[in-house]
């Protein structure tokens, strides 16, 4: 069985430290009750379910699967699951950052960022589950008349009900334009709702009384498109707007898929057969209630990446320390052992901070986005809201696209430090990997957030987020270029953020030629963006460590990080560079 424990110290140093999220979040509306004290203490026993509950299930949940029932359309979960979804509705954890109004909690955004990586690195299959329920929540906050709010939200709030998000068909794939999913009137305000989607995570389980659907489908005058999308309510057993159940609805799942990883979370075809529904916010309006839950997702999926990555580095790691295999080249660190540990060979470190950087660095941007949203939702200040929100949409997809693409490296690397042990099952490895293929392709592959990114965040909306960042950036590097603990990085971000703006306006100049030009940049310009977003997590983080209440060891280790990422990982922006420069004249059409 592999380890997890979470990482608290670094989680609070992130939060704290180098975020100073206690300052921030106290002068935000209702801040005043979220003090250092309470949210120690949800971190604490969020370490303890996800240590204790959640973490043993992982492997038997993966071995087992779930378990579709043709007969009864219905979905048993691996052994274990039911009891613990139980245990984390109780606790409260479902509604742990919803509304106040509608029975949450009302805490931080950057908490809930927190928590939910535990969630993600103890049991990522299970923690498919409540993920699509904070979705559909996002959506109905934002979206929903107040009969839905009053109806849908408290039940999904407390954890009794579940919710979905079902977009994808198998014709249309990410192109929404193309889906057939039809919404006819009733003459009491419903609609039948027809249709079959795909790869609908959590569509159907035995973890609550209720499962509520949210569906894109198009209205009988419907523009062509995706200007013709609706969103609709389905839930698996009807609801009256007193919110009683009623009779079963008609929307079942037809199968369940079989999958690479993630086996312990149904993936279903469901399928919907004038099945009633209620629409959500105006007719044809339903990409802006979409988009109001993927953003949410798409910084989700990216903790999933972070989650996945800090697993595989705490197992890898503990096997390098405790595994004897060869002499150092330098000669025997312990000359009383057969051999040296893993850990005196140059490559067998490279690969361990490799994922170290990208974990401690990658923990700093995820709780960094959490808390624009923060800023955005509860700042008193109309400006600084504003200004949150470019930050965080800019954001998302650098945090989605980067942090999941570097999962794929972590466990890649995790695995190989464990040699042929980590391609056995047993040991745990190959099982981190295959999870991790996912989460590249959940909410939109890293092409659609790389043109998300490029296209819309940086070209149609005009660099807003981009100039907040580039310009804090260099307020960091001014301010502390004279500073001795991070003057040595200082130089290096300062030429990489200048590099990153004036790519930026050479893409923008060529795409005027040549639209094509943006596809043709977009995933390398992702990930550039995203290396030079790391390498400010991390300079920001050797300032904070020096003032901060950390060990001399732990100090000297953040250091030592910071300077592998730079010398190591940061150049790799080169290459991107290079290949943006290239152009689309590189990328013939394939006959």
């Amino acid at each position: 069985m592999t380890i997890y424990k979470a990482p608290l110290d670094d989680m609070r140093f992130a939060l704290y430290d180098v975020l100073g999220a206690e300052a921030v979040l106290a002068r935000l509306e209702g801040g005043e009750g979220h003090t250092r004290d309470l949210l120690d203490a949800v971190l604490d026993e969020a370490a303890r379910f996800n240590e204790q509950v959640l973490a043993p299930l992982n492997a038997s949940g993966d071995q087992e699967g779930c378990h579709y029932d043709k007969a009864t359309a219905s979905v048993t979960t691996p052994k274990g699951f039911k009891e613990a979804y139980r245990q984390y509705a109780e606790g409260g954890w479902a509604g742990l950052t919803a509304h106040e109004k509608f029975g949450g909690q009302g805490l931080p955004a950057v908490l809930g960022a927190m928590t939910k990586e535990m969630i993600d690195s103890a049991n990522l299959a299970w923690g498919i589950y409540p993920l699509l329920s904070h979705g559909a929540t996002d959506a109905l906050e934002h979206h929903g008349d107040a009969w839905q709010q009053e109806t849908f939200l408290k039940p999904l709030i407390e954890g009794r009900w579940t919710g979905t998000m079902c977009l994808t068909e198998p014709q249309a794939g990410s192109d929404l334009g193309l889906l057939k999913t039809r919404a006819e009137p009733n003459e009491d305000g419903s609609y039948r709702v027809t249709g079959t989607k795909i790869f609908i995570s959590a569509g159907e389980h035995d973890f609550a009384e209720n499962i509520i659907h949210l569906v894109l489908a198009r209205l009988p005058d419907a523009p062509a498109g995706s200007r013709g999308i609706s969103m609709l309510v389905v839930p698996k057993f009807k609801v009256g707007k007193d919110g009683s159940l009623g009779e079963r609805n008609a929307v079942a799942a037809g199968a369940i898929e079989h999958k690479m990883g993630i086996r312990g979370s149904a993936t279903c075809v469901m399928n919907f057969d004038e099945a009633e529904g209620w629409l959500i916010g105006p007719a044809h309006k339903g990409l802006v209630a979409m988009f109001t839950m993927m953003n949410a997702a798409r910084l989700a999926v990216g903790i999933q990446g972070l989650a996945v990555s800090e697993r595989a580095l705490q197992n890898s790691l503990n096997y390098a320390r405790e595994r004897l295999q060869m002499r150092a080249l330098s000669g025997a660190k312990l000359p009383d052992k057969p051999a040296d540990p893993l850990t005196v060979h140059p490559d067998v470190r490279r690969m361990l901070l490799t994922q170290r950087a990208f974990v401690e660095g990658g923990r700093v941007l995820a709780a960094y986005a959490a808390l624009q949203s923060d800023i955005e939702s509860r700042d008193a200040d109309p400006q600084a809201r504003k200004e949150a929100g470019e930050l965080l949409s800019f954001l998302i997809p650098i945090a989605k696209g980067l942090l999941t693409e570097a999962a794929q490296e972590c466990t890649k690397e995790a695995l190989q430090i464990f040699g042929g042990h980590g391609y056995i099952a047993e040991h745990g490895m190959e099982q981190f990997v295959r999870d991790a293929r996912i989460i590249t392709l959940y909410e939109g592959t890293t092409q659609i957030q790389a043109l998300d990114l490029l296209g819309r965040k940086v070209m149609q909306l005009q660099g807003a987020g981009l100039k907040h960042f580039l310009g804090e950036i260099s307020a960091f590097c001014q301010a502390h270029q004279t500073t001795e603990s991070v003057k040595a990085f200082i130089g290096p971000l300062a030429v990489a953020t200048k590099t990153w703006g004036d790519l930026t306006q050479a893409i923008a100049q060529s795409a005027q030629a040549n639209p094509e030009e943006l596809g043709a940049a977009a995933v390398d310009y992702l990930y550039l963006s995203g290396y030079v977003t790391l390498a400010y997590c991390w300079a920001r983080s050797v300032l904070a460590a020096e003032g901060s209440h950390l060990s001399a060891d732990a100090k000297q280790a953040k250091r030592d990080t910071a300077t592998f990422y730079f010398s190591r990982i940061l150049p790799r922006i080169h290459v991107h560079k290079a290949a943006i420069e290239a152009g689309v004249a590189t990328l013939p059409e394939l006959l």
